[in-house]
């Protein structure tokens, strides 16, 4: 009880509570702003973070990361734009009422469902991390391998037809975090006596090349479109009476939710998936999905915002990121000497009570904004992409130039915007690029952890944490290539 009431000390800051409303409120705003995304906007607010109270660029961080996808339904609703990627199977349902004359009523289940999935969340958070992080003392360097290993197999088979190309990036990713002068001998890698590769590739200039930099390229080449305002009808709370009717499709949509984000290399996208055809199996009426149905949306947007705080679970309690942008957020970690595991809920525990209060007073100020402000967000949907694309690209450079005063840095982040640009072009993943430099550099550091304890290969997976996640790696692998076997058989069939 003291820790808690210590915990609630940090809200007597007044710089505590600007960066909850900067979160909440810049979330919402750059999740409605199509083409944006929440990842764009931690890549390029990371450097700024890295001067802060750990508490308030987490908070930042996380706020923007679980309100834009209350704020991508706005327009996925509307005008069928996505604002975030994730909210694209809003669209389904969420157009169709619109076009019904059902906006409003569309706009307020999103907004219900996004709520009930982002507390029930931080809930499973609470409850599971703190079970974790009892049991993660026994984790040794062995298992922290192992898990990092069963994090780039599951990032990887996740991918569906994209295997092949998912572990190339993987490997690409672990190869750039092993560039420059490694910290144990001191011994070059791959440096090629180039100067500039002895410090070797930063994770934030990847970051922002691969994400910000990368998604201004594809603003300032696309068209801009004259986007119609759109008009909403009906009272604040219409819809709120159909989401109560729904709730079960809302706690078994957050369930999934929560399961999906604590699942390294997963997230929304199955997430929302799974959420989807299960209300549709559950439904009286199934042939109304893709047409209007409310179970559609509420499925949809539980689903994406029980994420978010389910995939801090395996971070704070492992140190072990699920995606991209809980990757991110481990480096504010790191700069402030602040090591998830074990040790933060001994020895920072003031620190993991307040990031929990803050998560509850995010989810409520970003549904209190959104109901009385959403009639003046529409105005942001009508921002020109090209504008969008030239601010996100001067603002990445910044943040790139100003982490170490460097221009080798801009070119790198210039360089690997490019690539960011073909990849999504071609439609390529590049999570796995992100998450195989963090989680390929925890393998390198366990694995140097663990040879004094190592004779033979065996020793890798006789103990208990890592035999069993041994043991799910060979069961997941073998999931996946029977899935790939009966899908090639089907289709030799055919």
């Amino acid at each position: 009880m003291d820790v808690i009431l210590s915990s609630f000390e940090i809200f007597l800051r007044w710089d505590v509570w600007v960066a909850i409303l900067i979160g909440s409120v810049g979330g919402v705003i750059i999740g409605a702003i199509p083409g944006v995304g929440p990842a764009v906007a931690i890549a390029i607010l990371l450097p700024a973070t890295y001067s802060m109270d750990p508490i308030i660029g987490i908070t930042v961080l996380l706020g923007i990361y679980g309100s834009a996808m209350y704020g991508g339904a706005i327009p996925a609703i509307l005008i069928n734009t996505p604002g975030t990627p994730v909210n694209a199977l809003t669209t389904y349902d969420g157009y169709s009422m619109t076009k019904d004359n059902k906006a409003r009523r569309a706009i307020t289940l999103a907004y219900w469902s996004s709520f009930t999935g982002g507390i029930f969340s931080i809930i499973a958070l609470i409850f599971m991390t703190s079970l974790i992080a009892k049991v993660a003392p026994l984790f040794g360097s062995r298992d922290i391998l192992m898990a990092a290993l069963l994090g780039l197999v599951l990032v990887v088979i996740s991918h569906r037809k994209q295997t092949v190309i998912a572990g190339m990036l993987v490997f690409f990713g672990m190869f750039i975090s092993t560039v420059g002068m490694e910290s144990v001998k001191y011994t070059k890698r791959f440096t090629f006596d180039q100067s500039w590769l002895l410090s070797g590739f930063d994770l934030i200039t990847v970051l922002l090349g691969l994400f910000a930099v990368s998604q201004a390229l594809i603003l300032l080449t696309g068209n801009d479109k004259k986007v119609p305002m759109p008009s909403l009808k009906g009272g604040k709370h219409e819809g709120f009476f159909g989401f109560i009717k729904y709730k079960t499709v809302a706690i078994i949509s957050s369930c999934m939710g929560v399961i999906m984000g604590i699942i390294p290399g997963v997230g929304e996208f199955l997430a929302q998936f799974f959420s989807y055809n299960i209300a549709r199996g559950i439904s009286k009426k199934p042939e109304r999905f893709g047409k209007g149905a409310p179970e559609g949306i509420i499925a949809a947007e539980a689903a994406n915002n029980a994420v978010p705080a389910a995939a801090m679970i395996p971070l704070l309690a492992l140190g072990i990121p699920g995606e991209a942008l809980t990757a991110m957020m481990l480096s504010v970690f790191y700069v402030h000497s602040i090591i998830p595991g074990p040790d933060l809920f001994e020895n920072h525990i003031d620190f993991v009570y307040g990031l929990y209060e803050s998560l509850f007073i995010i989810n409520i100020i970003v549904m209190i904004f959104l109901l009385v402000a959403t009639k003046s967000l529409l105005r942001i949907i009508q921002i020109p992409q090209r504008f969008l694309g030239i601010t996100i690209l001067g603002l990445s450079f910044v943040g790139v130039y100003t982490l170490r005063n460097s221009f080798v840095d801009c070119i790198m982040c210039a360089f690997f915007g490019i690539f960011g640009y073909v990849l999504k072009k071609l439609d390529l993943p590049i999570v796995p690029i992100i998450l195989g430099m963090v989680l390929g550099t925890i393998m390198e550091q366990k694995f140097r952890a663990s040879q004094a304890r190592i004779d033979n290969l065996f020793n890798y997976i006789d103990r208990p944490i890592s035999g069993t996640i041994f043991a799910i790696i060979v069961i997941a692998l073998s999931i996946h290539f029977w899935v790939v076997w009966r899908q090639y058989k089907k289709k030799e069939t055919n």
